[in-house]
């Protein structure tokens, strides 16, 4: 296996030698991947704080459930209209102005069934022609296009390249204005991939850090016969969890800041960061729940914000921790899918921007307790410590107050997951496991793809992929059916989300590296042996968080995998789903190409 200029990079995950610093990046150009590190400018200003809020004081809601609106060409039809409405986050918070699908924060949540397609109509025409949010008009896909411009994109999702929501097939409300790659508002989805929880959410090209913010995003599920699943907590007991954080000024809007930066204003920030946490549309909710299990499908939808989780013992009457441990985490899917093997985590739930799964808590050990889901990621995250007082940390998520009585609980995790069965013309009934393995053997080609940080022609904060800006020719063009190595260098001083899109991946595992050396000769020196990947990230992802001073593998397959996903090519995006980064460049096309394709 090589990579493009034909130099073994074997040794990314080959053993734990020092990486061949001369192999590793072949002809690769230090200009373009060396980036001086900075201290990130972190989009928290301190004079512009919430009003003071009573925590868990309003009862944890969760959203409704779209049905479909009729038949269209043979597959359930959904018709979702993007409005502004009002919303309620707090009790004692005025109401504040949002953009939500149906007019509702989280959007309402597709229940869909693995293998039966559906399409749905993205209707715009309701919302404003001026953002509720300031707007950055230097930044390129910006000048010259309407404030509000929306496309929407389900994130995760196996789609032809037309229906994926590429953030050029933006269109306006008035319908007038339109992106580049516009092909209509009406999508086809096959649901031709494992049961999962992925989310949809706005895409547009240099706004969707607005438009998500302002209320553009909820849960896509798709359920399916994965065997043992039929065991676990269902109905009441399968309960959405949908992340995000956020600031409001005292008349209860929203704020997002729009800076003077370089001379422009307003300006996009480099990262925004909350002081309230919010799930699924309330501030600081509580949940009562019964002591017995329940199954959590939780989505990290802010901006910026890293997610690292724990359930801690709480005292109701001095509003402090007991320091007593709750109960851990039972992981039985990922990004992309149920798990071969339920997974009992013995570290916090880490979550970035974008990922999701789903987790079984058992309460049955807690009557009459309360329970902090606590949160210690630091403000950028860097890493696994926790967050220090002045990096903006947002610790107190939600609570659990679990009653004191006794309840029968028939639901139970099983020892393992699947098969799954075959879909379409697949000639074996019997199916796949849940997650059949990629290895680096599978590959016929690897890239070696560094996260930079520079600064624009403003002086501002830039983060590049590659060292590329996104209208740059394309780099990364797969070939349709063909297993690919990513190997993600990141050299910048924060981690990173990194998304893919139409595919899931599998996660190899990180090595650190000596960045200082890489910054002056390009060359890749590690610092540690090569580490697994997470128990967490065990399965399917679209997403992987990549740590600063890392290289971080995954191995991907583009097409049809023991009977799961599709053959499909066409153009797509990976990018930072920090969504101000991907908004200011931290995004790039990727084409699949056909078998015995030539590109002139």
């Amino acid at each position: 296996m090589t990579d493009q200029d034909g130099s073994s990079r074997r040794t990314f995950l080959k053993g734990t030698s020092a990486l061949a610093a001369a192999g590793v990046l072949g002809g690769y150009s230090t200009k373009n991947a060396a980036a001086a590190l900075s201290t990130p400018t972190v989009a928290h200003d301190p004079d512009v704080t919430s009003p003071d809020l009573e925590k868990f004081v309003a009862d944890l809601t969760v959203p409704d459930t779209i049905e479909p609106a009729g038949t269209k060409d043979g597959r359930d039809h959904y018709e979702v209209s993007m409005q502004e409405a009002k919303h309620s986050f707090h009790p004692d918070l005025p109401d504040t102005t949002i953009w939500g699908y149906n007019g509702q924060f989280p959007g309402p949540t597709f229940d869909v069934q693995r293998g039966q397609p559906i399409s749905v109509h993205w209707s715009n025409d309701e919302l404003p022609s001026e953002h509720i949010f300031p707007v950055d008009t230097s930044l390129p896909a910006q000048q010259g296009e309407p404030e509000v411009r929306n496309v929407v994109h389900v994130h995760g999702s196996n789609v032809d390249s037309i229906d994926d929501g590429h953030p050029e097939a933006w269109y306006s409300p008035s319908g007038d204005d339109t992106g580049a790659y516009y092909a209509g508002d009406t999508y086809q989805y096959e649901n031709h991939q494992p049961a999962t929880t992925l989310w949809y959410h706005d895409h547009a090209l240099g706004a969707n850090r607005l438009n998500v913010h302002a209320g553009l995003a909820g849960m896509y599920v798709i359920r399916g016969d994965v065997g043992g699943t039929e065991k676990l907590p269902s109905g009441d007991y399968e309960v959405p969890l949908v992340l995000q954080d956020r600031t409001f000024n005292a008349d209860g809007s929203a704020y997002y800041p729009g800076p003077t930066l370089g001379g422009i204003e307003p300006s996009i920030v480099e990262m925004f960061f909350g002081d309230v946490s919010t799930v699924n549309g309330t501030a600081w909710p509580r949940m009562e729940v019964e002591p017995r299990k329940y199954r959590f499908r939780v989505l990290n939808a802010a901006n910026a914000r890293f997610y690292q989780l724990a359930l801690k013992g709480y005292d109701e009457e001095t509003g402090e921790l007991t320091g007593e441990d709750g109960p851990d985490f039972v992981q039985v899917a990922n990004d992309g899918g149920y798990l071969n093997e339920p997974v009992t985590l013995d570290e916090r739930l880490l979550l970035g921007p974008a990922q999701r799964g789903q987790w079984v808590v058992d309460f049955s050990d807690y009557a009459g307790e309360s329970l902090l889901l606590h949160n210690d990621a630091s403000t950028p995250y860097r890493g696994g410590n926790p967050a220090r007082e002045n990096q903006v940390p947002l610790s107190d998520v939600m609570r659990f107050d679990v009653q004191d009585t006794e309840v029968e609980d028939e639901s139970s995790v099983p020892n393992r997951f699947g098969p799954l069965p075959r879909l379409g013309d697949a000639t074996s009934e019997t199916g796949s496991k849940p997650v059949p393995e990629l290895t680096e053997d599978d590959a016929v080609q690897e890239r070696v793809l560094t996260l930079n940080e520079t600064t624009d022609d403003a002086g501002r904060v830039l983060l590049l992929l590659d060292g590329l800006r996104y209208d740059d020719e394309t780099t990364e063009r797969p070939t349709v059916g063909t297993t690919e190595v990513w190997h993600l260098v990141n050299v910048t001083d924060a981690a990173h989300p990194i998304h893919l899109h139409l595919v899931q991946f599998q996660v190899l595992g990180r090595q650190g590296f000596d960045i200082g050396q890489f910054n002056n000769s390009g060359m890749i020196q590690p610092t540690s042996h090569v580490r697994g990947p997470r128990d967490q990230e065990q399965g399917w992802s679209d997403t992987v968080t990549a740590a600063p001073g890392e290289v971080t593998s995954v191995v991907a397959h583009f097409g049809e995998y023991d009977g799961l996903f599709r053959d499909i090519t066409g153009l797509y995006v990976w990018h930072c789903h920090m969504l101000e980064h991907s908004n200011h460049e931290m995004i790039r096309p990727m084409e699949v190409d056909p078998e015995n394709y030539h590109q002139d």
